[in-house]
């Protein structure tokens, strides 16, 4: 078996999508997906770059295409080289769990477990409609529900107002939904160290799941501080692009769970290095998983693997997004999320329908802080 063409597909639906397809002679093809949002074009133009390497070789050869890919252009890369590699490894695992007839989860060791937790997004202008869309996510059978720092229509981060909202709504939930619903809080790296500590401390008795993203990634050392500030678990590693990248964060115990970005993190190759890098040090995956479909049956099948895992970002279930496209066999019941186990991903793509979802290019929002100085997303 050969690969014969690599394709990219560039969507719109509830956010923007990039999906990438592996094709071989034997009429097998492969789908993946790249995490970088908002720099699809850019992603898009690496693959370019990266096809004529993969053209024409053995789709079986996965460890030796990802040194190939990440080290071929001599120079070490960033996010979009391991968004762009990312896509492509996943599609190659998805090619050769067809071939075999077995699901990604056997290459991978074959399963740890029979389902994952997963977290849906929740959130409200005010703590009271954060509470109202915490109890509706409740009756719908989620156990775990995740939500961050607002901001106002104006586009401004009101630091010290958004970290009182996010205790009061702490406390309401917490009283409201009993000791039993998993609550985490995703900072967004929106927060300043001394806001970060003060919110960290102020829910420690709420018994949060994970406080996510208190720091910019850019500066893990602050974990360090951090670490010393508050007993609340700590989580972080959805910007990282690779297993040194994700270093000083296992290494130094700086975190209590790690959020591997399949989609960004290099696929499905790097992200079972990183997981194992996570057990030496007894930390859990609680992986990142914001965008479609493809994305998360790539992180169903790494969880499933894994001995170390907590939880399953899930912002859409099985069937909600681009449903008329991407075909899965993901099941989603209570909370939890398994699939049934066919081969490959256990995804299908109906180009059919690609036509249902133009592409357009956006940007992330723009937030500034009340002086007019930018702060992140």
């Amino acid at each position: 078996m050969k690969i014969t063409d690599i394709k990219t597909y560039l969507l719109k639906e509830w956010r923007t999508l990039l999906l990438v397809v592996v094709e071989t002679d034997e009429g097998i093809y492969g789908i993946g997906e790249s995490g970088l949002t908002s720099r699809e074009y850019a992603v898009e133009g690496m693959i370019r770059d990266l096809k004529d390497l993969l053209v024409g070789q053995d789709p079986f050869q996965i460890e030796h295409h990802w040194q190939t890919l990440w080290r071929s252009g001599f120079h070490p890369s960033g996010q979009v080289l391991s968004s762009a590699i990312a896509a492509i490894d996943i599609a190659l695992y998805d090619i050769k769990g067809k071939a075999l007839n077995v699901p990604v989860y056997e290459l991978l060791g074959g399963k740890t477990r029979d389902k994952v937790l997963t977290y849906c997004h929740i959130g409200g202008q005010t703590p009271e409609e954060t509470l109202e869309a915490a109890k509706k996510a409740v009756a719908d059978g989620w156990k775990a529900i995740r939500w961050e720092p607002t901001y106002k229509d104006d586009m401004v981060m009101r630091g010290r107002w958004a970290v009182d909202k996010a205790i009061e709504e702490y406390r309401l939930l917490r009283e409201a939904l009993g000791p039993d619903i998993e609550l985490a809080f995703d900072a967004h790296t929106k927060l300043t160290p001394a806001e970060a500590a003060r919110f960290c401390r102020a829910v420690e008795e709420y018994r949060p799941m994970f406080v996510e993203c208190a720091l910019r990634s850019e500066f893990t050392e602050g974990y360090a501080l951090l670490r010393k500030q508050t007993a609340v678990p700590l989580a972080a590693g959805e910007q990282l692009a690779n297993k040194w990248q994700f270093r000083n964060l296992i290494e130094g115990n700086l975190v209590d769970y790690i959020r591997v970005d399949l989609c960004i993190a290099g696929g499905i190759t790097e992200s079972k290095k990183i997981a194992a890098m996570c057990e030496t040090h007894m930390i859990d995956l609680a992986v990142h998983n914001p965008i479609g479909p493809i994305s998360s049956a790539a992180c169903l099948h790494l969880n499933l693997s894994s001995p170390n895992v907590l939880v399953q970002e899930l912002p859409k279930r099985p069937g909600e997004s681009i449903p008329d496209l991407v075909s899965t066999d993901q099941v989603w019941e209570d909370g939890w999320l398994s699939c049934a186990g066919k081969p490959g991903l256990g995804v299908e793509l109906n180009t059919e329908a690609l036509d249902n979802y133009p592409f357009s290019h956006e940007h992330l929002p723009i937030l500034h802080r009340e002086d007019g100085s930018f702060t992140n997303w």
